[in-house]
């Protein structure tokens, strides 16, 4: 009988888990990712729940309360601080970033001429929010740097800093545009810090914005850290860490090194 039982339930179909695991991930992270969840539910027949924002505010909602499989940060620290709070176990750092600059075409600017624009009082320097977004947090590092070339600069741009995204409060882009992109076009700052990959989007939606690299003294990467965090009862990962193991496998960073990230797992 027990034998009957058993080759019974062998013989029946594999079905795909009915509950969807839920990606909570960052903003800059979207496109990308969207590829990445649309070739793993084709592989996996699982269905996966994506949310994107500010990772700051995701990790909050995530502290609140809200049931989340795998959380991909555009930073080390908001995963770093799950972890430390009993949600889940080792943080893998799966991509890297760069910020980069975003600046409307009557702004005369090049790489090494960029730290003097950013101090005109006449340019409108914009940022993400930070706290509530890594891309905040890495402007303000590159503040930081910019006191070392420059005495007194970092205080001149924390105080012109406008905080336009990531925040609770900002103003959201109308669906389906880039963020960054609708910001510039509104001209609500001359000139942006963002990560790299969001200013080529940005680019292709307001083909005359210019692009511009941090030179070497303010160069500020960004390293992405993704977390599986335990369910509800804390009884463990459900499916959520074999869609992790997805996203750090190579179809998963061929997929995000073709959206310009570095993904340095990718061989």
């Amino acid at each position: 009988m027990k034998k009957w039982i058993l080759v019974s339930l062998l013989a029946l179909p594999v079905v795909a888990n009915a509950d969807p695991i839920e990606l909570r991930a960052a903003g800059s992270l979207k496109n990308a990712m969207n590829d990445i969840v649309a070739a793993y539910q084709q592989e996996s027949e699982q269905q996966v729940h994506a949310d994107y924002g500010p990772s700051g505010l995701l990790r909050k909602r995530i502290e609140s309360g809200e049931q989340v499989g795998v959380f991909a940060s555009a930073n080390m620290k908001h995963p770093q601080t799950l972890k430390a709070a009993g949600k889940g176990d080792s943080v893998v750092m799966f991509a890297r970033n760069q910020m980069c600059a975003i600046a409307q075409p009557n702004v005369k600017l090049d790489s090494e001429g960029l730290l003097a624009v950013m101090l005109d009082p006449n340019v409108r320097v914009g940022t993400s929010t930070p706290k509530a977004d890594p891309s905040g947090d890495y402007a303000w590092k590159i503040f930081a740097k910019a006191d070392a070339l420059k005495p007194g600069a970092k205080a001149q741009l924390e105080q012109k800093a406008l905080q336009l995204t990531g925040g609770e409060k900002s103003a959201k882009a109308p669906n389906g545009r880039n963020t960054y992109g609708w910001v510039m076009e509104n001209k609500r700052a001359d000139l942006f810090l963002t990560y790299c990959t969001n200013a080529v989007l940005a680019q292709k939606e307001v083909k005359d914005l210019q692009i511009v690299q941090m030179p070497a003294p303010l160069s500020v990467g960004a390293n992405y850290g993704l977390i599986v965090l335990d369910d509800a009862e804390g009884k463990g990962k459900g499916e959520g860490w074999k869609l992790a193991m997805y996203i750090l496998s190579e179809p998963g960073q061929a997929i995000l090194a073709d959206y310009g990230f570095d993904a340095p797992l990718k061989q």
